[in-house]
């Protein structure tokens, strides 16, 4: 059996095809969305979560902003 048809039948067991359409499988986006939202909050690599870093790099770019206009 192919890979493909594999797939097809495992998405054919997704609930609400005839009332949704293609759409039946927006809530497993919406969970994955949260679950990498949550992710990258909580969970340290390192010393330091995603937002550290993002933090981080927005706070040197204004800055160097600043620097740059000779604040």
């Amino acid at each position: 059996m192919l890979v493909s048809e594999r797939v097809k039948r495992l998405l054919k067991l997704v609930p609400g095809q005839r009332r949704f359409g293609f759409y039946r499988f927006l809530p497993f986006f919406f969970v994955l969305g949260g679950a990498m939202e949550w992710f990258m909050i909580n969970v340290r690599i390192g010393q330091e979560t995603f937002y550290d870093v993002y933090r981080r790099k927005q706070s040197e770019r204004l800055y160097e902003e600043r620097m740059e206009k000779g604040e």
